[in-house]
Order: structure tokens, then sequence, then C-alpha cells
């Protein structure tokens, strides 16, 4: 339980128009090899005041319980660049 509200503390505080990659919030959560854990909570969220759509794939933009095409519609929305892996481009 305490690695989930370190998680939870950790993406509470990503800004608008920012993200972090799953792996990033394990290492700043205290634990650099949970990137999947980290995945697993974000899942699981349904609380709206967590932006768990500001956590990542590195790869890319990653999957989000409400559905992907929201999650990019919420990131776009606040100003945040993703970059498409396929191509290197920004969008």
């Amino acid at each position: 339980m305490a690695f989930r509200d370190d998680v939870l503390r950790v993406v509470c505080g990503i800004r608008r128009g920012e993200t972090m990659t799953y792996r990033e919030v394990a290492v700043a959560a205290g634990n650099p090899k949970a990137a999947r854990a980290v995945g697993a909570i974000m899942r699981a969220n349904r609380n709206d005041e967590i932006p768990c759509h500001r956590v990542v794939s590195a790869g890319g933009l990653g999957g989000y319980n409400r559905g992907v095409a929201e999650k990019r519609r919420r990131l776009s929305s606040e100003g945040a660049r993703m970059r498409l892996i396929e191509t290197g481009r920004e969008t």
C-alpha cells in the first residue's frame, strides 16, 4: 500500500502540460523496477483528481482506463506534446 500511495503522490505532482513515463514515476516513487506496477495502479484509478492521463509509455502514449482517445484529448487540451515513436515527430 505504501508504494501505491507514493505513486499517487508522484502522479498528483505532474503539472498540466507535462508527462512522466511509467518508469519515471516508478523511480520517483522509490522502486525503479516497478513500471508495470505503476501501470496497474493507473489502470485501477477512477479518481479524476489523480491525473493518471499524464503518465505515458516510454514508447508513446500508452494506455488509459478511459480510452486512449480520451487520454490524447486530455493531454492535448493541457498543451502536452507527445513524441510519436514511429515517426520521431511531436504532436
